[in-house]
Parts: C-alpha cells; sequence; structure tokens
C-alpha cells in the first residue's frame, strides 16, 4: 500500500520523531509506514489522517494485486 505520509509530514515540517510522538508509536512504525514496508491497522490510518486532517483515502492509496 502506497501513502503520502512523508510527503505531508514535510510539507508541516514535523520530523518523523514528532509524528512518531503524536501518533503514540516508535519513529521506526514511521519510517516502515513511509518506506511501504508496513500497513497501518485501521486505527492507526484513522489516527495519521487526523493528524494531517485529511481523509484517509487521501493519504493511503489501496492497490489490488
Amino acid at each position: 500500500m502506497q501513502n503520502r505520509i512523508a510527503e505531508l509530514r514535510k510539507e508541516q515540517k514535523i520530523t518523523q520523531q514528532e509524528l512518531a510522538d503524536k501518533l503514540f508509536v516508535s519513529r521506526q512504525t514511521i519510517i516502515s509506514l513511509e518506506s511501504g514496508k508496513y500497513s497501518p491497522s485501521l486505527p492507526l490510518a484513522h489516527k495519521i489522517a487526523s493528524a494531517f486532517g485529511r481523509a484517509i483515502e487521501e493519504i493511503f492509496v489501496f492497490e489490488e494485486e
């Protein structure tokens, strides 16, 4: 699953650690999300969307295999 987390994070000028702290996850989780190695649970995707003030669909791009 692709996402726009890094793009949106950089737009808001926040670090990976600041985003991790805001979401109550580790910086490693943010790194894994941004690199596409990890797909978030629905509750985490909702928290991320809320943190950026966006809809989940604006951040995550679901790709059928």
